[in-house]
């Protein structure tokens, strides 16, 4: 019944979309305030949306802190517990946003400053619509009201969604939401969720620190399921958009699907570096306490993280595509460059890394390093070569010789 209120949610919010007023009815509502440097790296965090819908809880929220903090999620650099859609139950007399009683007993305030006290960051989740995509109370025509509840109870993350908006022009929504966070008095990263129907790329930027660009994803290789899609078809809408991004700005294609259990091994960790290739914001959506030693390892590889985290902040680009195989380049701070081999195919390949993808002359010797079997090829020159799984990559930084 979710999936079902949810897709007829979104679908019939894809219609007002083109319906939307103009653009020049955000004008008048100016952001006097500076966007807060608050994401200078792809954000790194846990959301509950995809193992666990609407089944959320404060009971749950405290023991994926309690695993995020104690399982090494937290040293490799995740910081953000973010609690999605169904949290809300209703406004009070004076129009304040109610957290469902049954589900958050000690309130959202203590819940937070439980997540705080493991060293960790707190989100929460509110739409620009009446309701949220789960049928609770939205924040239109609540904005400023609720940002100030949020900077109250210590948020410091908000996804807002896009589901119920009728009408509403999208960059006049997120503006005000945008405004009404930096009045807030509290710093809160502004995760606009808009699915790209709106080229947010064009106005995205100056308002949030990330932004959707596609429909939600779902644990899979590839396919389509209701709004949802499949890992390779969300990484092909996300490819030619690497300009767009950067610091405190990021482009999203949406949360990951390590250790949900229907893809293998080899998938996940094809999912987890070309996300790193990306500068995609690392927000994590399994089970931490129930984690397995694969899915562990996955999310914890401190080398592909160190990728998606390079402070150079340029995302990386597909630089050749050759049916199902492809190299992706990345340049990286300090002059190296981080590589994938990508092969989509059902048998395994033999791919090669040409060092003319990388602007590098073929004479050049560099140091190679592979980030998932950690090997490390040294005065490599002109190419580099590796035999790569079904589904698989092999994932290299390149260290040239000075």
């Amino acid at each position: 019944m979710q999936s079902l209120f949810r897709r007829a949610a979104r679908a019939l919010t894809l219609l007002c979309v083109v319906a939307a007023a103009p653009a020049q009815a955000h004008e008048t509502l100016k952001l006097d305030a500076p966007k807060p440097n608050l994401a200078p790296t792809p954000p790194m965090g846990w959301n509950s949306w995809n193992k666990f819908k609407c089944d959320v809880s404060e009971k749950l929220i405290r023991e994926q802190a309690d695993a995020m903090a104690a399982s090494g999620m937290k040293d490799a650099g995740y910081q953000y517990i973010v609690i999605d859609d169904c949290w809300q139950k209703s406004r009070d007399a004076d129009g304040n946003i109610q957290a469902d009683p049954e589900r958050f007993p000690s309130g959202i305030k203590a819940l937070a400053d439980y997540v705080h006290s493991k060293g960790l960051k707190f989100g929460l989740y509110s739409d620009a619509g009446s309701l949220t995509c789960g049928g609770r109370p939205g924040s239109a025509g609540h904005e400023f009201q609720d940002a100030r509840q949020y900077a109250k109870w210590g948020v410091d993350y908000l996804k807002y969604d896009w589901c119920h908006t009728g009408t509403r022009n999208a960059e006049a929504a997120y503006t005000i939401m945008a405004k009404a966070l930096r009045e807030s008095g509290r710093d809160i990263v502004l995760s606009i969720c808009e699915w790209g129907t709106a080229q947010p790329e064009r106005w995205a930027p100056k308002l949030g620190h990330l932004w959707r660009t596609t429909g939600d994803i779902y644990d899979a290789w590839e396919g389509k399921k209701d709004w949802s899609m499949g890992m390779t078809n969300i990484l092909d809408l996300q490819a030619e958009r690497e300009s767009v991004a950067g610091p405190n700005a990021w482009a999203d294609p949406d949360m990951l699907e390590i250790g949900n259990g229907n893809m293998t091994t080899t998938e996940y960790e094809s999912h987890f570096s070309l996300w790193a290739m990306l500068a995609a914001p690392l927000i994590a959506g399994n089970d931490m306490s129930r984690m397995d030693a694969d899915t562990l390892r996955i999310l914890t590889n401190k080398d592909v993280i160190a990728v998606d985290q390079d402070a150079l902040g340029k995302p990386g680009r597909r630089a050749l595509k050759e049916g199902d195989l492809e190299v992706w380049v990345r340049p990286l701070q300090g002059g190296e460059y981080a590589a994938v081999l990508f092969n989509r195919g059902r048998t395994p390949a033999d791919m090669k890394l040409n060092w003319d993808r990388l602007g590098l002359p073929g004479n050049q010797k560099a140091d190679v390093k592979d980030l998932w079997s950690k090997k490390v090829a040294k005065g490599v020159s002109g190419s580099y070569g590796a035999r790569v799984a079904p589904h698989g990559v092999v994932m290299v930084r390149v260290k040239p010789a000075p």
